[in-house]
């Protein structure tokens, strides 16, 4: 598990080095992919009702709600090695 966490954050730095910005489709993914891996199941308070991204945002996470941990950790790596160079 401790590969597969330093394998984890250094996506998460590869990825904030990324030139271009992805589409917001992709954002989301990697949004939802690193908070699922990070926290675990959709947690805390619903945004408020004209917090269009914030509500994007948690949406896309809850979806992956049961997710293992572990799991959104390797699909938000895979993700990230596709989008870099």
């Amino acid at each position: 598990m401790n590969d597969l966490r330093s394998e984890f954050e250094q996506a998460a730095r590869d990825i904030k080095r990324f030139g271009e910005r992805p589409d917001n489709d992709t954002l989301l993914q990697l949004y939802a992919y690193y908070k699922q891996g990070s926290d675990g199941d959709v947690h805390g308070c619903q945004p408020g009702f004209f917090d269009f991204i914030g509500t994007a945002k948690q949406e896309a996470w809850a979806k992956l709600k049961g997710m293992p941990q572990d799991e959104a950790m390797r699909q938000y790596i895979s993700l990230v090695r596709q989008l870099l160079p």
